[in-house]
């Protein structure tokens, strides 16, 4: 198979990623057919497509960028804090420092019973869409997906709760293929708010 047009499909992806707040997957498949490729050709990874997400917002979105990656991690933040008995950590790309506007925020609950945090949503009056979705095993998850308003961007983001049982937490740490960690806790997520003037303290 030819993969030649690797970089070309991580290049077109990137884009709809950041124009179109895509997952990586649905941005992969989209820029094959955009391209006009066979539905086979064989398709870059997550990896290329992240470098290349960087690439594009470096020349593109460097003055909007930060300020949007600002407010969707304080936004994160703030859904953390009314689940921190459910050991929130922040992934996807508001953690990694690659979200912009267009991006939803991916927070993974670790729960002694995996109905306390639906519950939770349920007593405060939180409207959601349960779903499942493919966990960072390769397993089956549920999702509770929510809207929730953003102040600074003046629009409504996606904001989807992945509920994990309690012993995933421990492998939930252990460094990506990039050596990085691959999600972080409500400490970690109000290091990276700092030094701006938001603060929960």
């Amino acid at each position: 198979m030819d993969d030649t047009r690797k970089p070309e499909i991580a290049a077109a992806a990137a884009r709809i990623v950041v124009e179109e707040g895509l997952e990586y997957a649905q941005a992969k498949r989209r820029a094959v057919k955009q391209l006009g490729l066979p539905p086979r050709t064989p398709l870059p990874g997550n990896d290329d497509v992240e470098a290349a997400v960087r690439e594009y917002i470096d020349i593109f979105c460097a003055d909007t960028q930060p300020a949007e990656l600002l407010a969707l991690r304080r936004l994160a933040f703030v859904w953390m804090e009314r689940l921190a008995q459910f050991r929130p950590h922040l992934g996807g790309a508001v953690w990694h420092g690659t979200a912009t506007r267009r991006s939803d925020i991916y927070i993974q609950l670790f729960c002694d019973d995996p109905k306390s945090a639906e519950i939770a949503l349920i007593d405060h009056r939180v409207d959601y869409d349960p779903r499942t979705v493919t966990g960072f095993h390769g397993e089956p998850v549920e999702a509770l997906s929510l809207s929730a308003p953003s102040r600074e961007l003046g629009e409504v983001v996606g904001v989807h709760l992945l509920v994990y049982d309690l012993d995933d937490l421990r492998g939930a740490l252990k460094p990506d293929a990039q050596g990085r960690t691959p999600r972080g806790d409500l400490s970690a997520v109000r290091r990276l708010l700092r030094p701006d003037a938001f603060s929960s303290e």
